[in-house]
C-alpha cells in the first residue's frame, strides 16, 4: 500500500517523509485493474485548458492501452469539493483527481478551513504538463523590457498595477513572489476570472498580467500587449527569443501551471505505478506532445516521488510568502 505522507517540521524533513512515504515502483499490476471505467474528477470547467489537457491525456491512454475513463467536471470552490469527492472516494485507482497549484495555495494558505487532509487523505501520481506563465504588459507602459519594468516599479512604488484572476489564484501568488524578490510594490487588481483581467490589461486599465501563450499570443502579435519574460525555467520554443526571468535576475524564479494526476491515500502501489506509467506514456507520445505543443503546452510525466517533493517545496513557498507578504484568502 502507499501510505499518505505526512509533513514534518522542516521542508527537508517533509520532502525525505514524503518520498519514504512513497514505495518503489513494484512489479506488475494487478491484471484486473481497471475492473470498469476510471472516474476522473476535474476542478474546472469542461473547455478550459485543465480539461482539454485531461480528455487529451485520458483519450491517448485508452487508445494506448483500452482503459475507459469519464470525465467529472466539479468547478467550485477553488478545487476543494473536487478533492474532497476523491479524498472520501474508494482507494482502489478508480477515481482520480487532477490537481494544479490551486490545491497547494489552498493547503498552504487555508488548511483548516478544507474539509480534508491535503497531506494524509490524497497522494500524487504524476504531473502530466505544465502551462508556463508568461509576464505581458500594456503597450503604453512606461518601460520597454523586463529590465526596464523591474526598473520602473523600484522606483515608482504603487504606479503600475497588475491584474489576475482573483485574489490567492496563481498568477497573483507567483507576481507577488516575483514583486518581492524585486522590491517592487505594484498594486494587484483582482478579478472574477482570467478573461476580464485581461480584457482589462488590453484595455489599458492595468499595465501587467501574468497570462499564458494560449490566451496573449493573438494580443502580442496584433500589438495590443508586449510580451516581457517568460516564468519557465527554461524559454519555449514558441518565443524562442524571449528570455525567461530566471535568465534575467531571478535565478530559481519559477510561475508555472503544472497539472497533475492524485488518488485517494491507500491506493496500492502496483495501482499508482499502472496509473503514473500510462499517462507518463501518454503524455510523451509523439503525437501528443506536439499537440500540446502547438499550444505552449509542455508535457512533462513525472514519477510519484518527484511530484511528492514538488507538492512540499510549494507548499512551504506559498506558506512563507503568505506570511512575508500579510497574503490572505477567504
Amino acid at each position: 500500500m502507499v501510505r499518505p505522507f505526512r509533513p514534518t517540521a522542516s521542508a527537508a524533513g517533509l520532502v525525505m517523509a514524503l518520498l519514504g512515504a512513497l514505495v518503489v515502483w513494484p512489479g506488475p499490476v494487478r491484471a484486473e485493474y481497471p475492473s470498469k471505467p476510471i472516474r476522473v474528477i476535474v476542478p474546472f470547467s469542461a473547455g478550459g485548458a485543465v480539461d482539454i489537457v485531461t480528455r487529451l491525456v485520458t483519450q491517448r491512454i485508452t487508445e494506448e492501452r483500452g482503459w475507459s475513463f469519464v470525465i467529472e467536471n466539479k468547478a467550485a470552490a477553488g478545487g476543494i469539493l473536487a478533492t474532497d469527492a476523491v479524498a472520501k472516494s474508494a482507494p482502489d485507482g478508480h477515481t482520480l483527481l487532477i490537481a494544479t497549484p490551486n490545491h497547494t495555495i489552498n493547503a498552504a494558505l487555508k488548511p483548516r478551513q478544507l474539509p480534508y487532509d491535503w497531506e494524509r487523505d490524497v497522494i500524487p501520481v504524476s504531473v502530466i504538463a505544465e502551462v508556463p506563465e508568461l509576464l505581458v504588459a500594456h503597450p503604453a507602459a512606461p518601460f520597454g523590457d523586463f529590465a526596464g519594468f523591474v526598473a520602473y516599479a523600484a522606483k515608482n512604488p504603487g504606479k503600475l498595477s497588475y491584474s489576475s484572476a482573483g485574489n490567492g489564484t496563481l498568477p497573483h501568488l507567483t507576481m507577488e513572489l516575483l514583486l518581492r524578490r524585486a522590491g517592487a510594490q505594484v498594486l494587484h487588481v483582482p478579478y472574477r476570472g482570467a478573461a476580464p483581467a485581461l480584457t482589462d490589461l488590453v484595455a489599458g486599465v492595468v499595465q501587467l498580467k501574468l497570462d499564458t501563450y494560449a490566451t496573449s499570443n493573438a494580443h502580442i502579435a496584433g500589438g495590443s500587449l508586449k510580451a516581457l519574460a517568460f516564468a519557465s525555467a527554461r524559454r519555449s520554443p514558441l518565443m524562442p527569443d524571449l528570455p525567461t526571468i530566471a535568465e534575467l535576475g531571478f535565478p530559481g524564479y519559477e510561475g508555472v501551471l503544472w497539472i497533475g494526476l492524485m488518488a485517494p491515500a491507500g491506493t496500492p502501489a502496483e495501482i499508482v505505478d499502472a496509473v503514473a506509467k500510462a499517462s507518463i506514456a501518454a503524455v510523451r507520445s509523439e503525437a501528443l506532445a506536439g499537440r500540446l505543443a502547438r499550444d505552449g503546452i509542455e508535457p512533462v510525466g513525472s514519477t510519484p516521488q518527484d511530484f511528492a517533493a514538488r507538492i512540499t517545496r510549494e507548499v512551504v513557498q506559498w506558506r512563507d510568502l503568505a506570511k512575508a507578504s500579510n497574503i490572505t484568502i477567504d
